[in-house]
């Protein structure tokens, strides 16, 4: 995973607001580059998410993130596209909460990420889910698609899937699934869904890849999925 501090990460988002730009690769394919937002507080697992996901491997020993890293996968999503996801795992520390806005820039979908087996960071899912909003937003002022991740669902529990579905369904959060990096639950089914939310967007909004970034505070299909 590559590391993005205040300097090599807004040339990253130069970048990626370059190579988001719907491309042809050639006549008949599409290719797409998509930028996704891991969040939520230090020590839930997201790091180990995204390695999971991105490169295979679970391991329990990962440095704290400082400010932003981010990794790459490909996906042959059909005979005719492919789709290049970015996924920036967000420093979950309150230090780095002043660099959000940077880092949120240009994503198009985002995994909101809590320890299932510790209460409080659930709670702190408002918080990121607020700050979020507050500072991303599609072209047509819609919010970006979201997932929730009940992760280290291969601990004990501490929050209960009642508890889970009420703040999904306050909150307009569409899907939710148990996850574990650990023993690789449910991970691909929740970045497929967030890819599949972006691409119908794509499609019945007619939107770009890019999004503006309010600087201000602005002027659904119900589905729930969880499983261990």
């Amino acid at each position: 995973m590559r590391r993005a501090d205040r300097t090599s990460g807004n040339m990253s988002l130069r970048k990626s607001r370059r190579d988001s730009d719907f491309v042809l690769s050639h006549v008949g394919h599409k290719e797409h580059l998509f930028k996704l937002l891991v969040i939520g507080d230090y020590g839930v697992g997201k790091t180990a998410l995204v390695r999971r996901y991105t490169e295979g491997k679970f391991s329990s020993n990962y440095k704290i993130t400082i400010g932003a890293d981010f990794a790459i996968k490909t996906l042959d999503w059909d005979p005719h596209t492919k789709i290049n996801l970015q996924l920036w795992d967000i420093a979950g520390h309150e230090r780095f909460g002043y660099m959000t806005r940077v880092y949120y820039k240009y994503a198009v979908a985002a995994a909101l990420v809590f320890d299932i087996s510790r209460a409080a960071t659930f709670q702190s899912m408002k918080k990121w889910l607020n700050d979020l909003r507050e500072k991303v937003t599609l072209p047509d002022g819609a919010d970006i698609p979201i997932v929730l991740l009940a992760n280290k669902c291969d601990v004990s529990v501490a929050v209960t899937n009642e508890q889970i579905s009420k703040f999904c369904k306050e909150s307009r959060i569409d899907a939710w699934y148990a996850t574990s990096a650990k023993q690789n639950t449910n991970i691909d089914a929740a970045m497929h869904y967030l890819v599949e939310k972006v691409l119908s967007a794509r499609i019945e909004n007619g939107i770009r890849d890019s999004i503006r970034l309010r600087h201000e505070s602005p002027p659904k299909r119900e589905k729930f999925g969880c499983c261990k």
